[in-house]
């Protein structure tokens, strides 16, 4: 059975930083496309970081530069440390999968989390 379990979600003051963890099992990263979204009050679930079967990865321009999302294979959890954190990046942020080479992305995704909350305040 494909389980994702995200945690780290947080309250935290703009400018501060904070690591969310997606614990992945019933499938490995070699065989999987995997990634996080977000989704903000009111708003549409949106892409902010995924990397593709082949390695290839993807940053939303709101995020790049300040959000880094790594692997730790051996523990098979993905990681979005997230530096400079500003209101708008209130959400609760989810980690998906898709089998498979391509990225993953709303439509598309096989296997999503239940989210974990993150409030950045001003």
């Amino acid at each position: 059975e494909v389980q994702l379990v995200e945690s780290g979600g947080d309250l935290v003051q703009a400018g501060g930083s904070l690591r969310l963890s997606c614990a992945v099992s019933g499938f490995t990263f070699d065989d999987y496309a995997i990634g996080w979204f977000r989704q903000a009050p009111g708003k549409e679930r949106e892409g902010v970081s995924c990397v593709s079967g082949i390695g290839d990865t993807y940053y939303a321009d709101s995020v790049s530069g300040r959000f880094t999302m790594s692997s730790d294979n051996a523990k098979n959890t993905l990681i979005l440390q997230m530096n400079s954190l500003q209101p708008d990046d209130t959400a609760v942020y989810y980690c998906a999968a898709r089998a498979g080479s391509l990225y993953p992305t709303i439509r598309n995704a096989h296997y999503w989390g239940q989210g974990t909350l993150v409030t950045v305040s001003s």
